[in-house]
Order: C-alpha cells, then sequence, then structure tokens
C-alpha cells in the first residue's frame, strides 16, 4: 500500500470535529490530511493505496417526509433509490448542496460517516463488509480516515442492507 501524503500541519476544523468524535466514541482511528483533495472515490483511492472500492462513499438522500438518510456505499457502487425506498417505506431523493450541508454540517466531498449536525438514520452498503479495511471522508476534501467494516457498522449503529444497483 502507498503512504499517503501528509502535510505536518494541523488538521483543518472540519477534520479536527470528525477526529474528535472518533476519540469521544472511544475509536482510535486518525484522520489524516492529505496535501490535495481527495473529492471522488478514484481520488481517495489513488491517494492511499486502496482500491476504490474500499472507499466509503457518505451520500445523503431526502425521504418523502422531509428528514434525511445517510447511505455509506462502496465507492464502486451507485445507491438504487428504489432499494432504498422499498428499504425505509418511503420515496427517496438525492440530497441538494443546501439540504446536505444542513443535514451534515459538512459540504458534499467530504462527508464523513459519523460527527454530523443532525442525528441521521444510516444504511450501510453491504458490499463493503467484504473488505478487510475501508477508507472515508473526515470533513474535508482533503481528510480521510481508515477503519474496517466492522467500526463503520459500530461508529454509525447503521443498517447494513442491499442498497447498491
Amino acid at each position: 500500500m502507498n503512504e499517503p501524503r501528509e502535510q505536518a500541519r494541523a488538521l483543518s476544523a472540519s477534520a479536527q470535529l470528525v477526529q474528535d468524535a472518533l476519540r469521544a466514541a472511544g475509536f482510535a482511528n486518525t484522520v489524516i490530511e492529505l496535501e490535495f483533495p481527495v473529492k471522488t472515490a478514484a481520488a481517495a483511492a489513488e491517494a492511499v493505496g486502496c482500491t476504490v472500492a474500499q472507499i466509503v462513499k457518505s451520500l445523503v438522500f431526502r425521504r418523502a417526509s422531509g428528514g434525511g438518510v445517510l447511505v455509506v456505499a462502496s465507492g464502486v457502487n451507485r445507491v438504487s433509490e428504489s432499494k432504498l425506498a422499498a428499504l425505509l417505506g418511503e420515496t427517496v431523493a438525492m440530497g441538494d448542496p443546501r439540504f446536505v450541508r444542513e443535514a451534515t454540517g459538512f459540504a458534499i466531498g467530504g462527508i464523513p460517516p459519523i460527527a454530523h449536525a443532525t442525528k441521521l438514520e444510516v444504511v450501510i452498503d453491504a458490499h463493503l463488509l467484504s473488505h478487510e479495511s475501508l477508507w472515508a471522508a473526515a470533513g474535508h476534501p482533503n481528510s480521510l480516515f481508515s477503519l474496517t467494516p466492522d467500526e463503520l457498522v459500530r461508529m454509525t449503529a447503521g443498517r447494513v442492507a442491499e442498497v447498491a444497483k
């Protein structure tokens, strides 16, 4: 595995928020901040030397009832809105940038699976559980942290489901 190129400076405020949330929840995972943004799953995978399938994409959907739901999916998968709607019992649509920012406190391109501004139900793409290690965004386009599938399930209290197209 390639060693990610990190900057030897303090974490950005949003990445530090994620690091603090990890510690407060009892997790030892360490947020790293790269010298460059990794806004896509492919860019993140290249930066940390893993497969795109090992990247955790955090996607926020708006429920017909108005609330949000976070889906954490493998970087190679697209989420099926019909499968997600069937699981939730109501229609859903991808959240727009403003809705995502209000629900999570983070901008698209750096949404972590934890530390959100509001409590969101979390659905975990079952495909993520087939990997030994994963990488997730940590609140900023340049920040990531490594984790295991078990840690992802525990830190999000998410429901594992088949939601990929």
